[in-house]
């Protein structure tokens, strides 16, 4: 099925909410520096559009007014990108080796007293973040280094 535009963006900003900042996981997912590049260009890309916009309409004249508007489009469509990304990835299926390292990771953490069910469906990214996230919060840096 598929997801309006609106939802898999909000779905993007939930997932990058979800998922754990930790520099142990940039480099096993991409995740990390989407989702840093998605949060500087929320900041920055409004301003760079209306500076982009105000600069050449006054230094060029209003003649250029519509490729200013297609520059300023562009500068504000590059974070929207990212969140698509992220909420397209959040909904995906955990490849066959991922799937495998989730689920022994969830056994080793109920065996340390973790208590969380497991995804009764085909866990997905959204779920890894979960359970990674709960790794970061509730396990013991000894934990968390053993099983990365």
């Amino acid at each position: 099925m598929q997801k309006s535009l609106i939802s898999q963006v909000q779905l993007g900003r939930q997932y990058s909410k979800e998922w754990p900042m930790r520099k142990e996981l940039a480099p096993l997912f991409p995740e990390f520096r989407v989702i840093k590049a998605t949060e500087l260009a929320l900041n920055t890309m409004p301003m760079l559009a209306v500076f982009t916009l105000f600069l050449q309409t006054s230094q060029l004249g209003f003649q250029y007014l519509p490729q200013a508007i297609a520059i300023a489009l562009f500068f504000l469509s590059l974070p929207v990108q990212g969140l698509l990304w992220l909420g397209k990835r959040a909904e995906t299926p955990l490849n066959p080796a991922l799937y495998s390292w989730y689920t022994e990771l969830h056994q080793k953490m109920v065996a340390n007293g973790y208590d969380a069910p497991l995804s009764s469906r085909k866990p997905r990214y959204r779920d890894l973040a979960r359970l990674l996230k709960d790794m970061f919060d509730k396990m013991d840096k000894a934990f968390t280094q053993e099983n990365l």
